[in-house]
């Protein structure tokens, strides 16, 4: 008995996109702000648990993000604070 599988193209090209997307590690970025897709990798969290943390204002203490343009700006220093990175 055989099993035909079809595979999406444009999910398997997403997937290895985001696969292939390298970050640095936490303790080696200078940069002034994250993205919300670095920070949701650096805390393991999905990126749209922070979005919601940033519409309701709901952030920890040292993370409220600047709004550059409709995009989320969060501050690299109080994401080193809060997963215990040495600054």
């Amino acid at each position: 008995m055989e099993i035909s599988t079809a595979i999406n193209l444009a999910n398997t090209a997403a997937l290895v996109h985001s696969a292939s997307q390298n970050y640095p590690p936490l303790e080696q970025v200078t940069k002034p702000n994250l993205t919300t897709a670095e920070l949701a990798y650096y805390s393991n969290m999905a990126e749209q648990t922070w979005r919601v943390k940033a519409c309701y204002d709901t952030a920890p203490d040292g993370l409220r993000p600047l709004r550059v343009c409709g995009k989320l700006a969060w501050p690299t220093v109080g994401a080193k604070k809060l997963l215990g990175v040495p600054a």
